[in-house]
């Protein structure tokens, strides 16, 4: 029989109230994850299980303390990050990507990578002129581009920050928009336009926006031009054509960075058009100076609902393709002898 032991840490009620979350809604989960008893005992903390669940426990509530301590409020996603880097014995990595601030937001709050996948997403950016940042959605791909963008934009090392998109409907047939121009393509760009204001500030933003130093404009606009000195993101790169991408990546100039962030998974191209992505991808996977970042579920930073959701496609996704797989070997079996 297993023995059951006791492991005790100590942690202030002010950070219990943190880690613990509203009616020990966290607690409970790392509770459910490794079958253990914890019990809050005013300035320290109990864990009863098995002894190896007890230790691995103990050192995810050591490190959500000290997350605590260094002043993060605690999310329900760090939660469910923390287990998870707890069950592969990695919870020191949550610490050292904890480390690194990008920028702050309006509001004063800390941009941080959340997750390892994040990290060195944000390392690869730091190290490489052009970086495909892919994955799935709420992963904080265009949104890290960002945090990272301006920051380089307000410590002077580029001139201008360009923000781009392909504009393609997602699905369904919008028509003819009304307004001018701008009008037009504004609901395509919405999402960049939310971070921006979201990390500079309405103001800041427009004040740039109407020196032409940050511009927010579709693919096409970028045809016949050279960008210099730049900081230059293309989102929803999986909605390029090949020709695009090719277009785009040429356009680069002297002291600029791009960044191309994309979801493989959700292309909204006309039905037998091959993405620029997935071209881009195997073309320049050798290329110095290239950088290819590929997040997963693991790294979604949305409701862990988004979480699940991913996930449950990821696996519906890769039985379908080996179902897709399995019947052109029998045709190709049959046809063959």
């Amino acid at each position: 029989m297993k023995e059951i032991v006791t492991e005790r840490i100590e942690i202030p009620m002010s950070h219990c109230v943190n880690i613990f979350g509203q009616c020990d809604r966290y607690v409970k989960k790392i509770e459910r994850a490794f079958s253990v008893d914890i019990i809050n005992r005013e300035d320290f903390v109990i864990i009863r299980g098995l002894s190896q669940n007890a230790l691995q426990v103990k050192t995810i509530l050591a490190t959500l303390k000290t997350l605590s301590e260094r002043g993060n409020t605690i999310l329900e996603q760090d939660i469910d990050y923390a287990i998870a880097m707890g069950m592969e014995e990695q919870e020191d990595a949550l610490l050292e990507i904890d480390k690194e601030i990008i920028c702050h937001t309006v509001n004063g709050k800390p941009l941080k990578p959340k997750t390892i996948g994040q990290k060195e997403y944000v390392d690869a950016i730091h190290e490489n002129m052009i970086v495909f940042g892919m994955g799935p959605a709420g992963t904080g791909k265009t949104y890290l581009a960002m945090a990272m963008a301006i920051t380089a934009f307000k410590n002077n090392e580029v001139e201008r920050i360009i923000l781009t998109r392909p504009a393609i409907e997602a699905g369904e047939k919008l028509g003819f928009l009304p307004g001018d121009l701008q009008s037009k393509v504004d609901p395509y760009l919405r999402p960049l336009y939310d971070a921006l204001y979201q990390i500079m500030g309405a103001e800041s933003f427009l004040k740039n926006m109407e020196k032409g130093l940050i511009e927010v404009a579709p693919l096409a606009y970028m045809r016949g031009r050279t960008l210099d000195n730049a900081y230059i993101i293309l989102d929803e790169a999986q909605n390029t054509t090949p020709a695009q991408m090719k277009m785009f990546l040429t356009r680069i100039g002297f002291g600029s960075k791009v960044i191309v962030t994309g979801d493989e998974s959700q292309k909204d191209l006309p039905s037998g058009t091959r993405s620029g992505l997935d071209i881009a991808c195997r073309v320049l996977r050798n290329v110095e100076g290239i950088a290819f970042c590929h997040l997963t579920s693991k790294d979604v930073v949305r409701h862990p609902l988004v979480q699940k959701i991913v996930k449950a496609y990821e696996v519906y996704e890769a039985k379908e393709q080996a179902k897709e797989n399995k019947q052109k070997n029998h045709v190709r079996n049959r046809s063959s002898r």
